[in-house]
């Protein structure tokens, strides 16, 4: 009696390849593959060779989280299917970055305890294998993460070759043919790529939000932005209540204010104010940038710091505008060293002097606020990456905390918005946070950083990188 076939099972959202990846392991067109995503609804069974050896492979219907009656059937109808199988090929697409549907899923394949891979596909040239780096963070292992493209029949080889080696051996077959132009790229050849410039995230809107204390100056500054009085103004503190959405195109960029309502010390919040603040919160949270407007007139007090430290909280991208620095007879430089003294915690974020009043400097404004938006949003190449943290750690050695060796194996910004870096290491809860503190200067150093936190957590290989883990995580 013949041993039953080992299954593999083809797992993953709507329109990343699986059909494609289904045909080219069957070698015929059976699976239907079309540019509509959910084209494939029930689960299709084909005896297949790899590599000369025999498996069913079964092909899934693209896993959908919605309420519709279909998708919830075909979740459930995939997950069985990954149950009954002993191979598990998770299916992505590598045009874009993992998201929380993803992994949550593969999570949940990998409590299943069956042999896994992760198969990143349209990975299509070399230079787009840098993005695999950001798919480390499902917590997988090299030898289980596979970047591919089906459609220009890259890296399949690989991947055939690891399926392969899971299967029974099976005599006089016939051995599945694999382009023999395609050639074995180790780990080595995408771990430091040749590509070094710096590459941005494809998104033009950029959310800013306006915030400091009653009466600093807040709407007049949104008015000389926009260039029209379209918010209230008023001397009388607290005029403004309801967040005002304004926008408008500069320089190829959506760029949208909210003007918030004043903010004044928490026992004197009362009704309607009180209902201004946590509006204030929730716009904060869906905010890129920040501008913190303070009164050059007046004498900074500790309100200041705590409003500032509420743009701390939510990680954004931050500019420090001075308004009002023509009443004040103090030197730029001298009101600078005072901010520069309260905000400690803000270094990173420029100074900027402005008149809402003349409209001095507020082009300026304009122009930092696209630039430091470009520093927030930048996602640095592996290899740009990793050269610097090279040179950081030859300059100054990496510590060896009671007498343990401490190595970096690589570095890799795994998010941008604000910009996130994990440090893949041996032993990576002995490294000091004053060691963090250096190599994020020396980033600051060598890449323009300007006006953006860095968080930069260390990990082991293989270990997930949790994006809310903001404890772990080290801001400066």
């Amino acid at each position: 009696m013949n041993e039953p076939l080992v299954k593999i099972a083809l797992i993953g959202q709507p329109n990343v390849g699986k059909s494609s990846l289904f045909n080219r392991i069957a070698q015929q067109r059976i699976a239907i593959v079309s540019d509509l995503a959910g084209t494939t609804r029930d689960i299709r069974k084909h005896e297949v060779e790899v590599l000369g050896r025999k498996a069913l492979m079964l092909d899934t219907g693209g896993i959908d989280e919605t309420n519709d009656e279909i998708f919830s059937n075909v979740k459930r109808k995939a997950i069985d299917c990954a149950k009954e199988a002993d191979i598990i090929l998770f299916m992505v697409d590598g045009k874009k970055l993992p998201d929380d549907k993803d992994k949550e899923l593969f999570y949940e394949l990998q409590n299943l305890g069956k042999k896994l891979a992760l198969v990143v596909n349209k990975i299509d040239n070399d230079k787009e294998k840098e993005r695999l780096w950001s798919f480390y963070e499902f917590g997988i292992n090299d030898e289980n993460l596979f970047g591919i493209s089906v459609s220009h029949n890259r890296g399949t080889k690989s991947l055939f070759e690891w399926v392969a080696n899971l299967l029974p051996e099976e005599e006089k077959v016939e051995e599945v043919i694999i382009n023999e132009e395609e050639v074995d790229e180790g780990l080595e050849d995408f771990l430091i790529p040749k590509e070094d410039t710096i590459i941005e995230e494809d998104n033009n809107e950029i959310n800013v939000a306006i915030i400091g204390r009653t009466n600093v100056g807040k709407s007049s500054i949104l008015n000389a932005l926009i260039g029209e009085e379209r918010s209230v103004v008023s001397s009388i503190s607290g005029t403004t209540i309801d967040p005002v959405d304004e926008s408008f195109e500069y320089k190829e960029k959506k760029i949208t204010f909210v003007d918030t309502a004043g903010l004044r010390r928490r026992g004197k919040i009362e009704g309607i104010e009180k209902y201004a603040l946590m509006r204030t919160k929730e716009m904060l949270k869906k905010a890129n940038l920040a501008l913190v407007i303070l009164d050059a007139s007046e004498e900074l007090v500790d309100l200041d710091e705590k409003i500032a430290g509420l743009v701390d909280e939510y990680g954004l991208g931050t500019i420090i505008v001075l308004n009002k620095w023509d009443e004040n007879s103090e030197t730029f430089k001298e009101l600078e060293k005072k901010v520069r003294r309260k905000f400690k915690f803000l270094f990173y974020a420029p100074i900027i002097a402005v008149s809402a009043k003349t409209g001095r400097s507020i082009d300026r404004l304009k122009d930092k606020i696209v630039e430091i938006y470009d520093n927030y949003s930048q996602r640095i190449p592996t290899s740009s990456l990793n050269k610097i943290v090279e040179e950081a750690v030859i300059r100054h050695a990496l510590p060896s905390p009671n007498g343990a060796y401490l190595r970096i194996y690589y570095a890799t910004q795994f998010q941008s918005n604000p910009p996130r870096i994990a440090l893949i290491m041996n032993k990576p809860n002995l490294l000091h946070f004053s060691y963090k503190r250096y190599l994020i200067n020396f980033l600051r150093d060598n890449i323009n950083f300007e006006g953006t936190p860095i968080h930069v957590l260390t990990r082991k290989k293989g270990e997930r990188i949790y994006d809310e883990e903001l404890e772990d995580t080290f801001q400066g």
